[in-house]
């Protein structure tokens, strides 16, 4: 479960109950009967909906990167969603755009090939460019090598390249969210932890 509460039905905003019943099913109460045609369980809708117009600013980005006015490659957008869900340690994020890669056309060799992409031969050079400048948002918080930028700049237009960079760094966002407050398949728990020694009694020792 999610580490906050969850809006039924029955108590959310106006503007949320129409992406409800996109999401679930019309008339479905996404808390009592959670789960998304992805397989997903539905919670980043119900939590993000506390607060609705953070919800509907939200729901604009969707709207945002996927208008036909976006000049950028579906393809190279979605090879930065992805790989700043592999990057940032989402799961959600990872595995929903994994998805989305394979509705933009990408093939499965490159998707299975995105965690590993700096030593995979299946990327072109401008997908190596958009993969290494997305690790450079994430990993070096936006400080990125000339190179890479100057990569970026032989085939993308500056339009397409504010593109890029917004639509990666909401992504970001949206994957160190949803480990906070463990929505979706980012509800697990923490695997950094302290393994005891067999017979170990805890106290302090050097």
């Amino acid at each position: 479960m999610p580490r906050l509460r969850q809006v039924p039905r029955s108590d959310a905003a106006p503007s949320v109950v129409p992406l409800y019943d996109l999401m679930f099913g019309p008339e479905r109460d996404p808390v009592a009967e959670p789960g998304t045609a992805t397989g997903a369980p539905g919670d980043w809708w119900t939590v993000f909906a506390l607060v609705p117009d953070v919800f509907d600013h939200a729901v604009g980005g969707f709207a945002l990167y996927q208008s036909p006015r976006r000049r950028l490659d579906p393809q190279l957008r979605e090879l930065g969603q992805t790989r700043v869900g592999w990057a940032r340690g989402s799961q959600f994020v990872f595995s929903q755009h994994c998805k989305s890669c394979r509705t933009a056309g990408i093939p499965e060799e490159k998707i299975a090939a995105i965690p590993s992409w700096q030593v995979a031969e299946c990327f072109s050079p401008i997908e190596r460019a958009v993969l290494a400048y997305t690790d450079a948002l994430v990993y070096d918080g936006g400080r990125v090598s000339d190179g890479v930028f100057d990569a970026l700049r032989g085939t993308l237009a500056d339009e397409e390249i504010v593109e890029l960079t917004y639509i990666t760094t909401l992504y970001d966002m949206h994957a160190v969210m949803s480990r906070a407050l463990r929505t979706e398949f980012d509800d697990r728990a923490e695997p950094i932890v302290e393994v005891p020694a067999p017979g170990e009694d805890q106290t302090f020792h050097v």
